[in-house]
This record gives C-alpha cells, sequence and structure tokens, in this order.
C-alpha cells in the first residue's frame, strides 16, 4: 500500500512539474505589426516591471506579461535579468537581507 501511494505521489508531481513546460513561441523573431521585434534592453524594461504588469494583465486583455515577438535568447536573458533585478539581485540579494 506504502508503495502505490509513493507511486501516486510520483505521479502526480510529474504530471505538475510537465504541465509547466512551456510551448514553442511561434511568433518569436517576427515583427510587431508597427515593425519592431524586442531585444535585450526591452527584455530587461519588461523584467523590471514584471510585478506590476503581471496584476494587470490579470484585469485588462490589452496588457500582456511577456512580449512574444522578441529576438530569442537575449530577450529571455534580459527578461530573467531584469527580474532578478527587481527581486534584490535573487540569491545575492537574500544573503544581503540575511545579515541585516
Amino acid at each position: 500500500m506504502k508503495k502505490i501511494a509513493i507511486a501516486c505521489v510520483f505521479l502526480f508531481v510529474a504530471l505538475m512539474l510537465s504541465s509547466c513546460a512551456p510551448g514553442p513561441n511561434s511568433v518569436e523573431k517576427t515583427p510587431r505589426p508597427d515593425g519592431k521585434v524586442a531585444g535585450f534592453w526591452k527584455g530587461v524594461w519588461h523584467g523590471l516591471i514584471s510585478p506590476v504588469t503581471f496584476i494587470i494583465s490579470l484585469f485588462t486583455r490589452n496588457v500582456r506579461f511577456y512580449e512574444v515577438h522578441n529576438n530569442g535568447g537575449w530577450y529571455n536573458f534580459g527578461f530573467v535579468l531584469g527580474a532578478g533585478l527587481f527581486l534584490q539581485g535573487g540569491i545575492l540579494g537574500s544573503r544581503r537581507a540575511r545579515r541585516r
């Protein structure tokens, strides 16, 4: 009985983690209607404002959390970097917070 419970928990966790896996971005590296593609600096900006953008995106259909018309890896790197800066530098920020 214990083995079945462990197997069910493992299966549940595996399903939950696989449901979070991202799919392909079919409009990556294609310009928006105005002809622009978001790059590194736009990614940094979107990462910095991501907490506010997320809350606004819950209540309106015109605001998106993430720019799908981006140049790929550099936009993603900028987004993660910007979000990390907002969250006090990630791991290093948490060390600084513990010293206080």
